[in-house]
C-alpha cells in the first residue's frame, strides 16, 4: 500500500468537508472496534440479532462519533476544520443517544446492564480528554476500553450473563486491541511528528538502501488495514453463521 506522508490518516480522503468527517470518523478504525460487539454477540449462548444492532448502534454514537469528536477537541491531532462548537455538539449528541440506548436495555433487558453503561459513560471522556492527568490514556486502557469493553457488552446483552466465553473473547479483543497500538502508535509519530527520515540500510551484500518516511509507514499502514478489514469479515461471517 503506498504510503502518504501528508495526510493524518492512511485512510484520509483530504482536505474539505468530507475529507474531515472521513478522517475525523475513523471509518476502518470504527468498523474494526464495532466488530468486537459483533464478535462478542457471536459467541453468546443465545444469540439475539435485534439486541445486537441496538448495540452496534450505541457503540457507534460513542466510538465512531463521540469519541472522536472529543479527541479532535482535545488537542486536534487531525487538524480538521470542525470548530469546537460542532465538535463539542457531535459528541454530546452521540454521547446522549448512546446513552439513551443503554438506558432503554437496562428497562428491556436486564438491570445488570447499568454498570456497562455507567463504565462507558464515564471512561469515553476520560480518556479521550486525557482527564486525570491523561492517567487512563495510556495503551492498556485503550486495550481495555475499546478492545475488552465491546466484546464483553456485545456477550452479554445477548447472554445476560458473565461466562468464561465472554471473558475470553473479551481477552482476546484486549490482546488484539494492543496488537493495533503496537501498530497505529509509531505510525501516527511518523506521519504527524516527523518531519524527514535520513539514513541509510546496510544490505548482506554490502548494497544501500535509503530509508524514506513513506517506506517506514508502507508497511504500518499496510498491516493495519489488512487487519482492520480481517477483523469486519471475521466478524460478519460468525454473525451470519449464527442467524
Amino acid at each position: 500500500m503506498p504510503a502518504s506522508t501528508d495526510r493524518p490518516a492512511f485512510y484520509a480522503l483530504g482536505r474539505g468537508r468530507l475529507g474531515d468527517l472521513v478522517t475525523l470518523l475513523h471509518p476502518p478504525y470504527t468498523a474494526w472496534h464495532l466488530s468486537y460487539v459483533a464478535l462478542g454477540a457471536a459467541v453468546a449462548p443465545r444469540f439475539h440479532v435485534d439486541r445486537l444492532l441496538w448495540a452496534l448502534a450505541a457503540f457507534g454514537l460513542a466510538v465512531g462519533v463521540a469519541a472522536h469528536a472529543l479527541d479532535e477537541l482535545h488537542d486536534r491531532p487531525l487538524g480538521t476544520r470542525f470548530s469546537d462548537r460542532t465538535l463539542i455538539a457531535l459528541s454530546v449528541v452521540s454521547l446522549a443517544g448512546a446513552l439513551a440506548i443503554g438506558v432503554a436495555g437496562v428497562l428491556t433487558v436486564s438491570v445488570w446492564l447499568v454498570p456497562f453503561v455507567l463504565a462507558g459513560a464515564l471512561f469515553l471522556p476520560a480518556y479521550n480528554l486525557e482527564l486525570i492527568g491523561g492517567r487512563l490514556h495510556g495503551d492498556l486502557w485503550f486495550a481495555v476500553g475499546w478492545g475488552a469493553f465491546p466484546a464483553l457488552t456485545g456477550y452479554f446483552v445477548n447472554a445476560e450473563k458473565v461466562a468464561l466465553p465472554g471473558l475470553l473473547i473479551a481477552a482476546g479483543c484486549l490482546v488484539m486491541s494492543v496488537a493495533q497500538r503496537r501498530l497505529s502508535s509509531p505510525a501516527r509519530e511518523l506521519r504527524r511528528r516527523t518531519r524527514s527520515i535520513s539514513g541509510v540500510r546496510t544490505l548482506p551484500d554490502g548494497g544501500a538502501e535509503e530509508l524514506t518516511l513513506a517506506g517506514l509507514l508502507a508497511p504500518l499502514d499496510g498491516a493495519l488495514a489488512a487487519l482492520s478489514l480481517a477483523i469486519v469479515l471475521t466478524a460478519c461471517a460468525l454473525v451470519i453463521a449464527r442467524l
